[in-house]
């Protein structure tokens, strides 16, 4: 069976959702909602509810606000797991390449994201998105979007309720299975519409800064050589710079000036620095006028 566990942002999900979940799964499952309308958890402590309340022998997290177009997924999912012991997560969407700057996971060369889904924009529009397959139905990542994610119920991974909000809830479950050792991987069997597309503001740039600081001594993580270290210098320390940029634009100075210190760790010759300093002596200037 299958617990399939969602943070619902109103007091319960669409009719439309749970019949959608009914005609599509195509196995036994159980629907556990945590009613978070009042916005009493984090996606951290409402996860960890459903997950202590689950019944499944396979665990699914997805969003409120998805479709599925994919019949029998739910079969699809049990066969995934049950074809390798290794496999630990499955998502849809990923990358197989995680900088240890803070960042989004597809924050990364476009040849190192794996995706399959249909998004709809801000605009209006949908798209497609479908890229970095090769000539098969999986492929193994380092991180996978939260959208849609699936994991062995075996006791051995909770969610951190340390970190908090709603941001970076998918890297944690990402780095968690790396770090026992599981691989996790994509896969494009399974198709999802989703409603809504994601807002990197400041709640993002708070729990994405606590994230990797906490969990920096495992980052970077790069999949089956997808590239060499030495070649992500650059695009971290232009990670790093744009994430500072966020962190000022919050007035959130001191960790915009720890994150300053591990580019210069990274990278001590770089114009970055000069132009990082020099906005940092203005704003203090502004404070003292």
């Amino acid at each position: 069976m299958i617990s399939i566990i969602i943070c619902s942002r109103k007091s319960n999900i669409s009719r439309e959702l749970t019949t959608n979940i009914d005609k599509t799964i195509g196995c036994d499952y159980e629907l556990i909602v945590i009613d978070n309308s009042q916005n009493t958890y984090s996606i951290f402590e409402a996860y960890n509810i459903g997950i202590e309340k689950s019944k499944g022998e396979y665990l699914c997290f997805i969003h409120d606000d998805i479709r599925f177009h994919t019949t029998n997924w739910g079969k699809i999912v049990e066969s995934i797991f049950q074809s390798e012991e290794d496999i630990g997560l499955i998502g849809i969407a990923g990358t197989k390449v995680k900088s240890k700057m803070p960042s989004a996971w597809w924050d990364c060369p476009k040849k190192y994201r794996v995706i399959n889904i249909k998004q709809h924009l801000k605009s209006g529009q949908i798209e497609d998105w479908y890229e970095g397959w090769k000539n098969d139905n999986i492929e193994e990542v380092v991180a996978i979007d939260g959208v849609f994610m699936a994991m062995k119920n075996d006791g051995k991974i909770i969610f951190d309720e340390k970190l908090k909000g709603f941001h970076c809830y998918d890297l944690y479950l990402s780095l968690k299975h790396h770090i026992l050792g599981k691989k996790v991987i994509v896969t494009n069997k399974i198709l999802i519409e989703h409603f809504s597309v994601g807002n990197l503001d400041k709640s993002w740039v708070e729990s994405s800064n606590l994230f990797h600081k906490k969990y920096k001594k495992y980052l970077p993580i790069i999949s089956n050589k997808a590239c060499k270290l030495e070649n992500l210098k650059n695009k971290e320390v232009n990670l790093c710079a744009n994430f500072i940029s966020k962190l000022i634009e919050c007035k959130l100075y001191k960790d915009a000036i720890y994150w300053w210190f591990e580019v210069f760790k990274l990278k001590p010759v770089a114009k970055f620095h000069y132009r990082f300093w020099y906005r940092i002596i203005n704003i203090m200037r502004c404070w003292q006028s």
